[in-house]
């Protein structure tokens, strides 16, 4: 019995591992950082954005409360482009009065943020270094 009981220990500490290693893995799956290819080189991390998690804490049912149409710079909230990336209708460096890509992420957040009073509002707080 003496000899089996620091294999058990051992064992159960290698188990006890591997678990946390493999939630870590998993977690970090369930994590989305906005970074779109458009944007080539990033000067701030991607921001950080759990879809569902945050649609579920927002209490947000309606995908058209973020992935609106629209054309000639007007919003459509009645249009959805769910499956579209931003970066389809906003670029980078738009023509004319188009609202580029950056913009778009930042006003569409950070406006709700503000409308709600509730979420992140500076850049530090979605772009964690």
């Amino acid at each position: 019995m003496k000899r089996i009981l620091p294999l058990l220990i051992l064992a159960a500490l290698i188990c006890g591992s591997a678990l946390v290693a493999a939630q870590t893995v998993l977690a970090q799956d369930a994590i989305t950082k906005l970074a779109p290819p458009a944007f080539g080189k990033l000067t701030r991390p991607a921001a950080v954005f759990a879809h569902d998690k945050h649609n579920e804490k927002a209490k947000l049912e309606e995908c058209v409360a973020c992935h609106h149409g629209g054309a000639d710079g007007k919003q459509d909230k009645s249009a959805s482009t769910e499956g579209t990336p931003c970066a389809e209708c906003h670029k980078v460096k738009p023509a004319g009065k188009g609202t580029g890509l950056q913009r778009a992420y930042h006003k569409q957040c950070i406006d709700c943020h503000r409308t709600k009073g509730k979420g992140p509002l500076a850049c530090g707080q979605c772009h964690v270094r």
